[in-house]
């Protein structure tokens, strides 16, 4: 549609849609100190003009067509008219309406993955919520989060993806943020806002993530590896280090546990759910040799509820950096993380012929399946053999 045939103001939707750029941009008024501007390219957006306090006619852009409608444009230009008659000047008011704007807008992406993160939240234990959230607000906010999330397309998250992985080579971590973002469209999707998912089928053409475990020695290295951890300075520290490689527990289910939680008389350590992975309680049986670092720890440590109080902060566990960077010290750097513990583990049982089931339990690898409802006590009599047995077979080699 060419501008000269349009008649009636202001201007309807469907004339908005169907004007055609011309050679030189143009203007064409929509109603009052409200104008339609075209370029040569084809785009299409909202202008306001006004007369400054020295005489001088400006423009302020109210922003682009089709995102701001003919109906919200001219309720920006009344709005700004109005404040014009109250002697305010219209770009401050401008600044404040864009401002108030973004943090209101519920089809930003930021607004819709604080949704979803607030609907996962639940489900997850609070270092996998703080991990998540930190992931999507360094790679991902500063990119898309003041975009409408069913504008952004797949091509751009295609390439957004691509340069983290090019540009900072983690892998791993894009695979996750890319998960995360797929799911934060599915909740759009099965509320009704999208019909289509973006993100569905870029992971088939992102770098693969390298498979790999939890760094940790050799089942011959064990020894020394204990040995050389019996000799940390720092003596909480050194107990931590040997209560994971006794209890083969993941460090945070450790490092973020409180005296409330074990029952030294019953020789138990109750893991909440809300601390579990799979957020189910989970029951750890405690051999003589652990009972007897607890105690000595409490000693260190009596007035605090953690076991591995702050520092800084004594009402707040550790750090979750603490036994990571007492196994650099020691010399293990890219050798053996506190994670690593589980791994030494699963292998020593296993090749000392456990039953597999007991194992697995022992390690809280819980599946889902016909067995029933999750019983936390499960194993419990065989389990007490085996984190007796195991501290037992650790004392031995590595004496």
């Amino acid at each position: 549609m060419k501008r000269t045939q349009i008649k009636r103001f202001p201007i309807a939707d469907t004339a908005l849609e169907n004007l055609e750029p011309e050679a030189s941009e143009y203007r064409i008024k929509d109603s009052e100190n409200l104008y339609f501007r075209v370029a040569p390219s084809g785009k299409k957006s909202w202008v306001f003009r006004y007369k400054k306090e020295d005489g001088k006619w400006s423009w302020i852009s109210l922003g682009s067509y089709p995102l701001i409608s003919g109906a919200k444009a001219r309720k920006k230009a009344r709005e700004l008219l109005n404040d014009i008659v109250d002697g305010k000047n219209p770009v401050f008011t401008k600044k404040q309406f864009q401002e108030k704007e973004l943090n209101e807008r519920k089809d930003l992406f930021k607004a819709l993955a604080q949704e979803w993160l607030e609907i996962r939240k639940g489900s997850w234990v609070e270092g996998t919520f703080v991990r998540n959230k930190g992931a999507l607000e360094k790679h991902i906010f500063p990119k898309f989060g003041h975009r409408p999330f069913d504008t952004i397309l797949a091509v751009e998250w295609f390439n957004h993806l691509r340069s983290i992985q090019a540009e900072q080579g983690i892998n791993e971590q894009v695979k996750r943020i890319l998960t995360m973002c797929r799911d934060i469209y599915n909740l759009a999707k099965v509320t009704g806002r999208i019909e289509y998912n973006p993100l569905e089928g870029i992971h088939k053409y992102l770098e693969p993530a390298t498979p790999k475990s939890m760094p940790h020695v050799r089942t011959e290295d064990v020894p020394e590896l204990l040995r050389t951890i019996r000799r940390y300075p720092t003596e909480d520290t050194r107990i931590g280090l040997m209560l994971l490689s006794y209890l083969f527990c993941r460090p945070s289910e450790l490092r973020e546990a409180t005296w409330s939680e074990f029952n030294l008389e019953k020789k138990l350590w109750s893991i909440p759910a809300e601390r579990m992975k799979k957020r189910r309680e989970h029951i750890v049986p405690l051999s003589k040799q652990v009972c007897k670092l607890l105690l000595r720890l409490k000693e260190l440590n009596p007035k605090s509820e953690y076991l591995f109080p702050s520092r800084l902060n004594p009402s707040e566990p550790a750090s979750e950096t603490v036994f990571i960077m007492a196994l650099r010290r020691l010399g293990y750097q890219g050798r053996q993380t506190p994670h690593g513990f589980r791994h030494i583990a699963s292998t020593i049982l296993n090749e000392h012929d456990y039953d597999e089931r007991h194992v697995e339990f022992s390690l809280a690898h819980v599946k889902g399946g016909v067995e029933g409802k999750y019983n936390k006590a499960k194993y419990l009599p065989q389990r007490v053999v085996i984190m007796q047995e195991y501290a037992d077979h650790l004392d031995k080699i590595s004496a």
